[in-house]
């Protein structure tokens, strides 16, 4: 337990000092390895990883769900995505906010990214919240808050990471963060309206769009949302696998992009390298996680996790709410990816001992995960933000996440207490 515990502290502090995670985990895990055994089980440990890696049928889920997020980028649906959410929800105070955050969602369910919603609603929302005279602290407020959508709405990245490392149900995993985005995008909403509320000058309403116009745009964006419950509800009903609807979902998403007459040979070619180096990116960093999980295993740090829990008899809810500090403080200094490789290994043979369902904890952690993409100093989100809009503030952007973080802390306290929130819909499948 003490040795794991120095093995973790360590591995932080080259986190700290800026050393990829992938080559953290994957360094520490061999040479600790290598360290309690010798350079021979070092060498068969990282070998049969490697192997069992490109074995894990799960595991084509990935590339598929990133293929597909890639080539929707590719057919620019973001701007049709806000222009729908705009004609309904633009007429209302801080409306355009609104429909910012409600494009967010529609974007993430397609993208399975924060970065890339971020980065996308930045170039499509920020102009017209200012020419509508919105402040640039509600603007960026709810761009970067609606940006973190992308790793709660399914089909999501960091879901299907966290499902490969602790073998969790991914179609699970995928419905049970339906409810959980959902109240994010009422959460953010209701921030806005109270944001504007207090002050109507930072969201002024727009005009009303006539139900014909609404109706038009809405066409635009409607072979999304059938692709999105096509993927999603051929999971819930048990139609097909989870790597069965990422293939549908990849084809769909070609189809959709021929359609919209976006796709050259050489457009092709771009996303399919993207998305390879996006996938070997992932796999890098799944065989760093394991690796060190070997390692932590022959160090016996489950077992002495579980030693220590039974002498603390540690509740299971005292057990999360402690864990869910911990990713709120980490998410000061990490990013989101290297905190689930770092902490899962640690956390998920607690989750076991204490009996607490994963799909739940899978969820919990996402959403505080969610948290540290908008919380100084290193959100993701706010430096996306910076880089893509270049007249603006970092002081401005922390000054309008305020609301929508509280929004957030809100939504954790809810799931932490109410657990059918996350667990009804995957137990219904």
């Amino acid at each position: 337990m003490t040795a794991g515990a120095f093995a973790l502290l360590g591995l932080l502090v080259v986190l700290l000092a800026g050393l990829p995670i992938a080559f953290a985990l994957g360094l520490f895990g061999y040479f600790g390895i290598w360290s309690l055994r010798n350079m021979g089980s070092a060498n068969t440990v990282a070998v049969n990883q490697i192997f069992d890696l490109a074995q894990t049928h799960t595991f084509t889920v990935l590339p598929l769900f990133i293929l597909m997020g890639n080539l929707i980028a590719r057919a620019r649906i973001s701007h049709d995505l806000y222009a729908a959410s705009n004609a309904f929800l633009g007429h209302y105070r801080g409306g355009l906010a609104m429909a910012t955050i409600a494009a967010c969602g529609g974007f993430s369910a397609v993208s399975g990214s924060s970065m890339a919603t971020a980065s996308t609603m930045s170039r499509v929302a920020m102009p017209p919240m200012r020419r509508h005279g919105y402040s640039d602290a509600l603007a960026a407020g709810s761009i970067t808050a609606g940006g973190t959508l992308g790793i709660l709405i399914p089909p999501s990245v960091i879901l299907l990471i966290y499902g490969i490392l602790t073998s969790t149900n991914i179609g699970h995993l995928f419905i049970a963060g339906i409810v959980p985005g959902v109240l994010a995008i009422l959460g953010y909403m209701a921030a806005i309206a109270v944001v504007t509320r207090i002050d109507p000058k930072a969201g002024p309403a727009g005009p009303r769009v006539p139900w014909p116009e609404r109706l038009r745009l809405l066409r635009a964006v409607w072979p999304i949302v059938a692709l999105f419950m096509l993927v999603l509800g051929g999971i819930y009903l048990g139609v097909f696998t989870p790597t069965e609807a990422a293939g549908i979902g990849a084809a769909g998403a070609l189809a959709f992009v021929v359609l919209r007459r976006r796709l050259t040979w050489a457009s092709l070619l771009d996303i399919l390298a993207e998305s390879a180096r996006t996938s070997a990116m992932m796999i890098a960093l799944l065989f760093g996680a394991t690796l060190f999980n070997n390692y932590l295993d022959m160090l016996g740090f489950a077992r002495g996790l579980a030693e220590w829990l039974d002498a603390m008899q540690l509740t299971p809810m005292t057990a999360l709410l402690a864990m869910m500090a911990v990713y709120l403080v980490l998410g000061l200094f990490l990013e989101s990816l290297s905190m689930m490789l770092l902490t899962i290994p640690i956390f998920f043979p607690l989750v076991q001992v204490l009996g607490i369902d994963p799909v739940w904890f899978g969820i919990l952690v996402v959403v505080a995960i969610e948290i540290s993409l908008i919380t100084p100093p290193v959100g993701l989100n706010v430096f996306i933000l910076k880089i893509m809009v270049k007249n603006i503030s970092l002081a401005t952007i922390f000054r309008g996440i305020v609301p929508f973080f509280i929004a957030d802390l809100v939504r954790l306290a809810l799931l932490l207490a109410f657990p059918a929130l996350v667990l009804f819909l995957p137990r219904l499948m």
